[in-house]
C-alpha cells in the first residue's frame, strides 16, 4: 500500500494539510487537516513502511496498546482509501 501520486503533505499555517497536485487535482477538490498522529501514518507511508511496522511506530511513539494502534490505523487507511488517495499494491 502506498500514496497515489499527485498528493502532497504540506503544513500551511501551522496545521497539515494534504492537497491534491497534477492530475490529482482533477478529481480531488479542496483540503483534508491531519491531526499529528495522522501525518506521522502519512509520513511513515510515504517511506514504504508497512502496515506492521507503523502499528509499532505508533505504539512506541504514542504509548499506545497494539490493538489501539492497530484499530486506529485501520481507520485511518480506510478514510484515505475511500477519498482516493492509496494505491493497494
Amino acid at each position: 500500500m502506498r500514496i497515489k501520486s499527485g498528493f502532497v503533505l504540506r503544513d500551511v499555517a501551522g496545521q497539515t494539510m494534504v492537497v491534491a497536485t497534477g492530475e490529482a487535482s482533477k478529481d480531488f477538490h479542496g483540503l483534508i487537516k491531519l491531526n499529528p498522529t495522522a501525518k506521522d501514518i502519512w509520513l511513515w507511508l510515504s517511506e514504504g513502511k508497512g502496515e506492521d511496522e507503523i502499528v509499532a511506530l505508533l505504539c512506541e511513539k504514542y504509548d499506545v496498546s497494539t490493538d489501539k494502534a492497530q484499530t486506529d490505523l485501520k481507520a485511518m487507511l480506510d478514510k484515505m482509501d475511500k477519498a482516493g488517495f492509496l494505491i493497494n499494491d
